[in-house]
């Protein structure tokens, strides 16, 4: 996973003909219409509607190089730009191209985390690369992957894996913390990876470590951190420092004990939940996993508690209760 501070792409635009707009402006609004509700659909159609427009809006040039963190921007506002709900998750060099991770959300309103491939000048987009190497012939037509089936339990672990300065993942701090509240349970906010710098790394050590102390106020403690903290000190340690203390003092929690344990035991619990994340498979954040299995959900709390709900071979009577289902937007990258 590469490290992704947000950069303002490229300004200049290669100037557009009446009749590439006019193609551009068709495969837009056919794609619009016909975006369905499965991964595959998303992944080859809407990703080759961007290759084609962008190469009839000009997009290959001899640019020079730019940083992924440009391209991934790039490519995040080209899909906005057609009219895709996207979010940017990640973007890696993979050697000749870099390989970046969007989140796009079909009209069913679930967020899909889809693979796209862009060249180092950050102008062209390439579904997927087919080595020249493969053996095996490829087929034209790609099969539709067999939906993720949860397993149940009598008492479903779940987690939700974030990055704790990740605009995606701050947003599904309040949801997950109020379903956690509703449904008790093993409920637990994995941090990790810190792709933003030192602040980041602080806070992903002060939520572990809050979580390790004092479980029940972690979730009152994240809503106040999403709310509060997040848009205020990003960037910035000390004020991630001062803040974190003080919304610790003001819900009762040991902040004394918190920093201490972050000091003695912050890199173990981190990187204890970085090589959970490896093991179940993640990939971005949020990534919400239950009993062991990533769950594609909205990123809301009636969501949440719908799948979770789900995972019971019993469900509670709590899960009868009616949550919030609105979705919050928010912009950046991680």
């Amino acid at each position: 996973m590469k490290k992704n501070n947000s950069e303002k792409k490229d300004s200049e635009k290669s100037e557009e003909t009446p009749s590439s707009s006019k193609k551009k402006n068709f495969v837009t609004s056919k794609i619009i219409k016909d975006l369905s509700k499965n991964y595959w659909a998303i992944s080859t159609i809407v990703l080759a509607v961007l290759l084609i427009a962008s190469v009839l809006s000009g997009g290959l040039t001899g640019a020079a190089v730019v940083s992924p963190e440009t391209a991934g921007q790039n490519v995040l506002d080209f899909a906005i730009g057609q009219g895709a709900v996207a979010e940017l998750i990640s973007t890696t060099d993979d050697g000749s191209l870099y390989e970046v991770i969007l989140s796009i959300t079909g009209e069913d309103g679930i967020p899909q985390e889809v693979p796209v491939y862009v060249t180092k000048d950050g102008q062209t987009l390439v579904p997927q690369p087919i080595p020249l190497t493969a053996q095996a012939e490829a087929t034209t037509t790609p099969s539709t992957p067999e939906a993720t089936e949860i397993p149940k339990s009598d008492n479903p672990t779940v987690g939700l894996y974030i990055w704790s300065y990740c605009p995606y993942g701050v947003t599904a701090l309040e949801p997950f913390a109020n379903v956690a509240s509703l449904l008790g349970g093993d409920f637990k906010v994995f941090l990790y990876y810190a792709g933003h710098g030192d602040f980041e790394i602080q806070q992903n050590k002060i939520q572990a470590c809050i979580q390790k102390l004092d479980k029940e106020k972690y979730w009152d403690y994240s809503k106040g951190f999403a709310s509060d903290i997040y848009t205020k000190c990003s960037g910035d340690i000390e004020c991630d420092l001062t803040e974190s203390t003080k919304l610790m003092d003001s819900l009762g929690i040991d902040s004394t004990a918190v920093m201490s344990c972050v000091e003695t035991s912050g890199e173990a619990l981190t990187e204890a939940d970085f090589n959970s994340a490896k093991e179940v498979g993640v990939t971005g954040s949020p990534s919400l996993v239950i009993n062991g299995v990533k769950a594609n959900v909205a990123r809301t709390a009636e969501a949440y508690k719908s799948a979770i709900c789900s995972a019971y071979n019993e469900a509670p009577a709590t899960c009868e209760e009616t949550l919030d289902s609105t979705a919050a937007t928010t912009t950046g990258s991680c």
